[in-house]
Order: structure tokens, then sequence, then C-alpha cells
């Protein structure tokens, strides 16, 4: 199951993007879907504003520590608690297969993170998609105004129909991984626009 692409069209407040977290990996579009790491070693804490690591070897005298960030995000899968929607895809090389480490501007005009660096998570908006995934055996639901999504495998996004009056599949309660719904149909191409929430079933 593939991620879905954001596009540009968006309406985000500043204010449901969060930038603590960063992604391990690389070639990840912005669009995937991700949830938080729960290890002690990855997961956020007060500590992690003054981490620092060690950018070149130790020599007596000399210090060459920059500050890191030790939260991390994952894809998520069908049925997690998800945090959001990569604002930013993560990438290691520009489509000449230069290392974007040397290129800190071309990464930014790329509007890609590093992995290790922090990469934004939006929260809460409107933003428009391609590729969401509108099929979830044994029920499935077409893409249309008003249908709900959840998260899939890999950080992909799929809708699912109603069983019984719960969002329910073979026993699964889908709750934890609601994402929002549609706003509007597919225009033909894939794109879709659609209302992001994580984890609130309110519509």
């Amino acid at each position: 199951m593939a991620t879905a692409k954001l596009r540009p069209f968006r309406q985000i407040d500043e204010n449901d993007v969060v930038n603590l977290f960063a992604f391990d990996g690389v070639d990840v579009d912005a669009g995937a879907i991700v949830k938080l790491e729960t290890s002690s070693a990855k997961s956020w804490s007060v500590d992690s504003n003054f981490s620092t690591d060690s950018i070149n070897n130790n020599y007596g005298n000399t210090v060459s520590d920059r500050y890191g960030v030790t939260a991390r995000v994952s894809l998520a899968d069908s049925g997690e608690a998800v945090l959001g929607m990569l604002l930013f895809g993560v990438k290691e090389v520009d489509e000449n297969g230069e290392k974007l480490i040397w290129h800190p501007r071309k990464a930014h005009e790329m509007q890609v993170s590093l992995s290790g660096q922090a990469v934004p998570v939006v929260t809460r908006g409107i933003v428009l998609v391609n590729g969401i995934t509108a099929t979830l055996q044994p029920n499935s639901e077409a893409i249309a105004p008003g249908v709900r999504l959840f998260a899939g495998d890999n950080g992909a996004i799929m809708t699912h129909a109603d069983v019984d009056g719960g969002i329910f599949n073979a026993g699964t309660v889908w709750k934890d991984g609601y994402l929002g719904y549609c706003l509007g149909k597919d225009d033909g191409n894939g794109n879709v626009l659609i209302k992001l929430e994580p984890g609130r079933l309110g519509h």
C-alpha cells in the first residue's frame, strides 16, 4: 500500500504543525501518515531540547557538538494512533544524486528534510492529497464527500465503510487510525481534498 502524496493546495494553521520529531529513513514523500515512536530512546522528553551530538573527532580543549533531535516518528499502520501527516518529504539526495546534506538551500527549495533532521508534521487542517486507497476488504467505500478516512499500512490513507453503526472490520475497531474525511470527490487523477483531524470521530 503506497503512501498518499501531499499536493500544494492546503489550508493549515502553523500552530497545528509539530516540529519536534525526526524521521529515520529516506525517500518518503510529504503526505505520509506518521505515528509517535514509543520506545524510551526515541520518545520526546524535556531533555530532548538539550541533546547534543559530536560531529567530528574528539580532541583536547575542543568542542564540536551540535544540537540533535532525539524524538522520532515512523510510518503508521492500520488501526494505530496517528500523530499526523508529513508536511515535508524525507530525502538524502536531489534529482541529480547530489547529497542534500551539503546543499541545505536545495533541500529547503525541495521542501524536504534529511533523515534524522526535524520534519514538520501537520496535525490538523485542509489538504489536497493524491493516492488514497479506496478499498478495504471485506468492505469497501468509494471516495466521496463525507467519507471517513483511516490510516493504512506503511503510512497510507484508506477509506472504510461503516458496519453495524460502528467503524469495524472483522471485529477490529479503527478509531485509533481515524484521520478525517473527504471534502470532495476524486478529480479523476487521484486528487482528493480532505479534512485532516486525527483521532477525532466527531464526523
